[in-house]
C-alpha cells in the first residue's frame, strides 16, 4: 500500500480551488490565495488538520470527499497516532492491546474491510480461574460451546441467561440511544442487571476492563452498552498487516502531498474572537494560515496545551494507562491453536489478558515463530521493565507450565501513558466540536473511547466547520 506523503515544505505556496455554484447553476470558482506576508515561512491553506490519528484522518477524508482543500499535520514519523504497529525481527508489534470490532458503524462507512484482510478472534474467551481454563462462548456463534459451558464455574446459570437478555436489550436500541441514555458506572449497571460477583470478577472485569483499561469498571455504562452491541453484531479482528493498516488505508486515499509528517504544531493562534481564519505555528517557527478553519485532532492532554482557553474537565479524571509485553516462541511450542483471548479471572496477579497473536493472524510473526501479547492495566511505574517481564513470566508459568513459558523470549515492552481518555460518569459523548471562531476539536475524548468514536468525531468536526462556513460559501 502506497502512502502519498511529503515532508514539510515551508516555502511552498499552494493555492487551492473550491467549486461553488449559484442558484442559476452558473459555476463559479473561489480561489483561496495565500495571505500577503513579508515572511517566506508563512503560507495559507484551506483547512488545517492537526494530528494524523484516526480522528484527523477521518476529518481529512470528509474534507477530501467535499473537495475542500486541507493540510494534515502530524508531529511523528507516520500516521496513526495511538494506532501504530512496529516491525521487529519479522514480528508485527501493535503499540498496546488493540482489537478492531467489525461492527463499528462509522468504520463500516470509511474502511474497505476486504483490503484490510481481517483475521477473526474466537467469539468468546478462555478464562483462567481456580487453576484451569474455562470457556466462555458467544451463544449466537458457538452454540454448542456455549451449551457445554453452562455448568462451568464462570458465573451461574442465571448469569448466563442475563448475558443473553443483555444482548437482546442492547440490540433493540440505536447507537445514538445507547450513547445518550441515562448513565451510571458499568460496575453498577452489571449489579443492577443482577449479575453475580462471581461472573463480574472472573469475566467482566478482565474482559471489559481490558477494553476500557479500567479494571474497576467505573467507565460509563453508555460505553459498555455501545461496545456490547458491536460485539454482538460483529467480530473481534486484527488486520493481516497489523493495526496500523487501518490508518494507513485512510491515508492512502488522500491527495498526494496533503500530509506533512514530522511537523509538530506548538500553537493555534487567532487575532480575536471574530478572526475567522486562525493560523498554526510549527515547532520550526513556520506559520501556516487557514482560510476556512483549524481542526485539532490530537490526544486530549495535547489539545489542552494547544488551546489554553479550552475547558479541562479531565483534570480530575486521569487517563487510562496500560503496559503491553511481547514475547516470541517457536510455533510448535504454542499450547493452543485457536485464535482465542485468554482472560485472568483468578482475581490474582498483574496479567489482565493475553493471546497468541499469530494464532489470530499468522502474518504477525515469521513462519516458524509465534507472537505472544500480554496486557496489564496501569503503568506499574514502581517496577522496572526487567522486573515486570520476570513477574509476567512467573505468573504465566502458572497458567501454561514453567517448562513451556521458560522458552519465551522477551521482545519489547510498551508503557502507554495515554491509552484512552477516562470516561467515567458524568460524560457527554456528543460534545460540540467547535471551541472557538474557526477552531474545532475532534478525538475519542469528544465521543466514545473507541476506534469508531475517533472516526465519528472527525466527521462531526468537519460538519460543524461546514455549518459555520455555509453563510459565506456554497460547498455543494
Amino acid at each position: 500500500m502506497t502512502l502519498f506523503l511529503s515532508p514539510p515544505q515551508p516555502h511552498a505556496n499552494p493555492s487551492f480551488l473550491l467549486h461553488t455554484h449559484n442558484h442559476n447553476h452558473n459555476h463559479n470558482h473561489l480561489r483561496l490565495k495565500p495571505h500577503a506576508t513579508n515572511s517566506p515561512q508563512s503560507q495559507s491553506n484551506g483547512v488545517i488538520v492537526i494530528g494524523a490519528g484516526l480522528a484527523g484522518l477521518a476529518a481529512a477524508t470528509h474534507l477530501n470527499s467535499q473537495n475542500i482543500p486541507f493540510l494534515l499535520l502530524e508531529a511523528s514519523d507516520a500516521v496513526g497516532g495511538r494506532v501504530r504497529t512496529d516491525i521487529l525481527d519479522g514480528f508485527l508489534l501493535d503499540r498496546g492491546f488493540q482489537i478492531f470490532i467489525t461492527a463499528y458503524p462509522e468504520a463500516q462507512k470509511l474502511l474497505h474491510y476486504q483490503s484490510l484482510n481481517l483475521h477473526k478472534f474466537y467469539s468468546g474467551a478462555l478464562v483462567y480461574y481456580d487453576g484451569q481454563f474455562h470457556t466462555v462462548a458467544d451463544p449466537l456463534r458457538h452454540f454448542s460451546d456455549s451449551l457445554a459451558s453452562l455448568l462451568n464455574p464462570i458465573g451461574s446459570l442465571l448469569d448466563k441467561l442475563l448475558v443473553a437478555s443483555t444482548i437482546i436489550r442492547v440490540l433493540t436500541k440505536s447507537h445514538q440511544d445507547l450513547l445518550t441514555s441515562k448513565e451510571l458506572p458499568t460496575i453498577d449497571l452489571l449489579r443492577k442487571i443482577g449479575f453475580s460477583d462471581s461472573i463480574i470478577d472472573s469475566f467482566f472485569r478482565p474482559f471489559f476492563g481490558g477494553i476500557f483499561f479500567d479494571k474497576d469498571l467505573q467507565t460509563t455504562s453508555r460505553l459498555f452498552d455501545f461496545v456490547f452491541n458491536c460485539l454482538a453484531l460483529g467480530d473481534n479482528a486484527l488486520p493481516a498487516n497489523g493495526i496500523t493498516a487501518i490508518p494507513q488505508q485512510l491515508a492512502a486515499k488522500l491527495p498526494p502531498g496533503s500530509i506533512w509528517l514530522n511537523s509538530r504544531v506548538v500553537s493555534v493562534e487567532s487575532e480575536s474572537e471574530s478572526e475567522s481564519a486562525p493560523s498554526v505555528r510549527l515547532q520550526n517557527g513556520d506559520i501556516l494560515r487557514s482560510e476556512l478553519g483549524v481542526i485539532v485532532a490530537v490526544e486530549e492532554p495535547e489539545a489542552f496545551k494547544l488551546l489554553p482557553g479550552m475547558t479541562e474537565p479531565a483534570k480530575t479524571k486521569p487517563a487510562r494507562t496500560t503496559v503491553c509485553l511481547y514475547f516470541s516462541v517457536d510455533r510448535s511450542q504454542v499450547p493452543v491453536r485457536e485464535p482465542v483471548l485468554f482472560l485472568n479471572g483468578s482475581g490474582k496477579g498483574i496479567v489482565n489478558n493475553m493471546f497468541f497473536a499469530t494464532n489470530v493472524a499468522p502474518s504477525y510473526g515469521p513462519p516458524d515463530k509465534a507472537l505472544v501479547s500480554v496486557s496489564l492495566i496501569g503503568m506499574f511505574e514502581d517496577m522496572s521493565d526487567d522486573d515486570l517481564t520476570a513477574e509476567v513470566v512467573r505468573e504465566l508459568s502458572g497458567w501454561f507450565g514453567d517448562p513451556m513459558v521458560r522458552l519465551w523470549r522477551h521482545l519489547r515492552t510498551y508503557r502507554i501513558r495515554y491509552a484512552q481518555p477516562n470516561q467515567c460518569p458524568p460524560t457527554d459523548l456528543m460534545k460540540n466540536p467547535r471551541v472557538g471562531s474557526g477552531v474545532y476539536v475532534c478525538g475519542d475524548h469528544l465521543t466514545s473511547a473507541t476506534f469508531d468514536g475517533a472516526l465519528i468525531s472527525g466527521r462531526r468536526a468537519v460538519e460543524a466547520l461546514l455549518r459555520d462556513k455555509a453563510k459565506f460559501y456554497d460547498f455543494s
